[in-house]
Parts: structure tokens; sequence; C-alpha cells
């Protein structure tokens, strides 16, 4: 994980904004389509970051609905 995404993803936690935490699992996503259909170059090390974010997101999301 990059310490921004943790930075930004526990600032929304701590504010309890589900809200801002889908938008950014919604853009995560749709930038790992994006990469998947890159040609020309090797995205396999952004593709994988961007999984890790996601796997952040997906459990600061669980972590809230918990509470």
């Amino acid at each position: 994980m990059s310490l921004s995404i943790g930075l930004i993803v526990d600032g929304y936690v701590k504010l309890n904004n589900r809200g801002a935490l889908e938008n950014l699992l919604a853009h995560r996503r749709e930038l790992l389509q994006q990469l998947n259909c890159v040609t020309g170059v090797d995205p396999k090390p952004a593709i994988a970051q961007v999984r890790q974010d996601i796997t952040v997101i997906e459990r600061a999301l669980a972590a809230l609905a918990q509470e």
C-alpha cells in the first residue's frame, strides 16, 4: 500500500465518510479496468498497486459497516 492512499483512507474512516470511500473505490476499479487494456508497456506493477489500494479501501468500508 502506498503511504498516500493509506493516509487518505484513514482520514475518511476517521470522518466516517463512507461516500468518499465508495467514490475512491469506484475510481480505483475504473483505473484497474483501464490498466488491463493498456498495450505497448507492462502495466503489471501499476495493476498490482491499484489492487492493493482496492483491498485497503474495501477493508476500510467493511470496518465502517461494522460500526
